[in-house]
C-alpha cells in the first residue's frame, strides 16, 4: 500500500476515490474523520488517499493528475440508462445508482 495524494476535505478525498475506482484502481482513505478535530491536533490531519496495490500507482497518479486537470463543467444534463435519473451537465456518474455516463466512454 502506497500513498498516493493528500485531499483537502472528505469531499474531495472520496471524489478521487470514485474516480479511481472507476478506472479499476483500488484505494483507501485515511483520516477521513479527522477534519473534526481541526485545532486541536497537529495540522497534518488531511485525508490521505493510498493505493492498494503498489503496481497501480504509476496509473493512480497519472489519472489524479488529469482529474485535478479538467476543463470547467459544460456540456448538458443527461439521464441515466439504468435508472432513470437525470442528472446535471458535469457529472460522470449518477448520484443515483452510481452507473457511468455512457458519453463518457465514446
Amino acid at each position: 500500500m502506497l500513498e498516493l495524494y493528500q485531499a483537502a476535505d472528505r469531499v474531495e478525498a472520496q471524489m478521487l476515490k470514485d474516480h479511481l475506482q472507476q478506472k479499476g484502481i483500488e484505494t483507501v482513505i485515511v483520516g477521513d474523520h479527522l477534519s473534526g478535530a481541526v485545532g486541536e491536533l497537529p495540522a497534518n490531519i488531511f485525508p490521505t488517499l493510498w493505493v492498494l496495490e503498489d503496481r497501480d500507482l504509476a496509473l493512480a497518479k497519472r489519472l489524479t493528475e488529469a482529474f485535478f486537470d479538467r476543463p470547467p463543467v459544460s456540456g448538458e444534463a443527461w439521464q441515466c440508462r439504468v435508472c432513470g435519473e437525470s442528472i446535471d451537465a458535469g457529472f460522470d456518474i449518477c448520484w443515483n445508482c452510481g452507473s457511468p455516463n455512457p458519453k463518457e466512454n465514446e
